[in-house]
């Protein structure tokens, strides 16, 4: 299965990365084809221009990001990997989403209709892989906006099968080394299967 991992976080030594890592291994252990973005290391522009909002409905995207879009054709599997921030995605992918997921590359509103067509039917499923600094309970009251972002909005625009994950350590500031190791390990169990 072809394999996109989209990660997203400042601090190459954070455990965010290191969550990466395991996600990144286990895949190309189990035989998956397994390509990695850095949004970060790539320097990715997340602001969305005004020439871009005002140009949202004509398809295709941008020059700029072409590259990204590319890789959401050819992958059978997305994975999310970063922190969650004030209840959802951090900046830098929020403006991946809102850049790369345009009409013409993620959907369609044929001519006459009311309602957008999906185009990354190539996806089957999507993963997150998450971290919150808090509680699932205080995450719960919050509404977890991040995850619904992927399993309500992203996951539509795939294949009308595809299947959403979410795979969250809660607590991470409060956590102790044997709990990370444990939801490494979990991790690595999860995404080194041949599905």
């Amino acid at each position: 299965m072809n394999t996109l991992v989209v990660y997203c976080h400042p601090d190459a030594t954070s455990f965010t990365a290191a969550v990466r890592d395991a996600v990144v291994d286990s895949r190309r252990r189990a035989g998956h084809e397994v390509r990695v973005r850095d949004l970060y290391a790539d320097g990715f522009e997340a602001r969305l221009s005004a020439e871009e909002r005002r140009n949202h409905r004509m398809p295709g995207p941008r020059p700029a990001v072409a590259g990204y879009a590319d890789e959401l054709r050819w992958c059978q599997h997305l994975v999310l990997v970063y922190p969650t921030w004030w209840s959802g995605q951090p900046a830098m992918l929020k403006g991946w989403i809102d850049r790369v997921w345009v009409q013409g590359v993620a959907w369609d509103l044929p001519e006459g209709a009311s309602r957008v067509r999906a185009r990354l039917r190539n996806i089957r499923r999507i993963t997150a892989v998450t971290t919150h600094g808090s509680s699932k309970w205080i995450n719960s009251l919050e509404g977890e906006g991040g995850k619904r972002t992927l399993t309500r909005s992203l996951r539509a625009m795939g294949h009308p099968l595809a299947r959403s994950g979410w795979v969250a350590m809660y607590g991470l500031d409060t956590s102790t080394a044997a709990q990370r190791a444990a939801f490494l390990t979990a991790v690595r169990r999860k995404f080194g299967t041949r599905r």
